[in-house]
């Protein structure tokens, strides 16, 4: 059997990885959390680009367990701030991971903002590292719109304010396999299935 280390220790992303990977039917494949392998040094997230960060993070878990490993850095590219949080939306409030600090600064900053320019993005940069050998990154995005309250206990982080194109229901209010099909996360996913297909083959 092939084992996979999902390099998190975020249990939303990693309920939602681990479902993905079970609905492509990769066949044998053991998804391991970071939980579940020794601790190993992790270097923070300092990079520019989510895809740096992604890398980062899966070079760090494949070199210290030398097991295939995966990571993703994603986050809420807003257009009336120039694209921010982005990267550092984990941390926007200023204490990485604290979901509702981040959501309820993100709102105060768009109070002003109107309706029609609250546009924003969900994007995600995945990367597999295979111990010696394969490295690759692939992105997702997911458009759609901010709006002014909290709506929804599905998901995490900025879901309940992100309302996706083409929807009347926040990403909080989607069932879990609608989000998995239409979000960020899972479109960075899936164009890393074929190389995880490669492992498993």
């Amino acid at each position: 059997m092939t084992r996979l280390l999902l390099a998190t220790r975020n249990a939303g992303k990693l309920v939602e990885l681990q479902r993905l990977l079970v609905a492509a039917d990769l066949g044998e494949v053991e998804v391991l959390g970071l939980r579940d392998v020794p601790e190993f040094p992790e270097a923070p997230e300092t990079g520019a680009t989510f895809a740096e960060n992604a890398l980062a993070k899966a070079r760090d878990a494949a070199t210290a367990t030398g097991l295939p490993a995966v990571a993703d850095d994603s986050g809420l590219a807003v257009d009336a701030l120039n694209g921010m949080p982005g990267v550092l939306s984990a941390r926007w409030s200023g204490k990485h991971g604290d979901d509702l600090a981040n959501l309820e600064l993100l709102l105060g900053q768009l109070a002003d903002v109107p309706d029609e320019r609250r546009g924003a993005a969900f994007v995600c940069a995945a990367a597999l590292v295979v111990p010696g050998g394969t490295e690759v990154i692939e992105h997702g995005e997911w458009r759609g719109r901010l709006i002014r309250a909290p709506r929804g206990t599905n998901g995490f982080g900025y879901d309940p304010i992100f309302v996706p194109e083409g929807e009347q229901r926040s990403s909080a209010e989607l069932e879990p396999v609608e989000k998995d099909a239409a979000s960020h996360r899972g479109r960075a996913m899936r164009a890393l299935l074929p190389h995880l297909g490669a492992l498993a083959g």
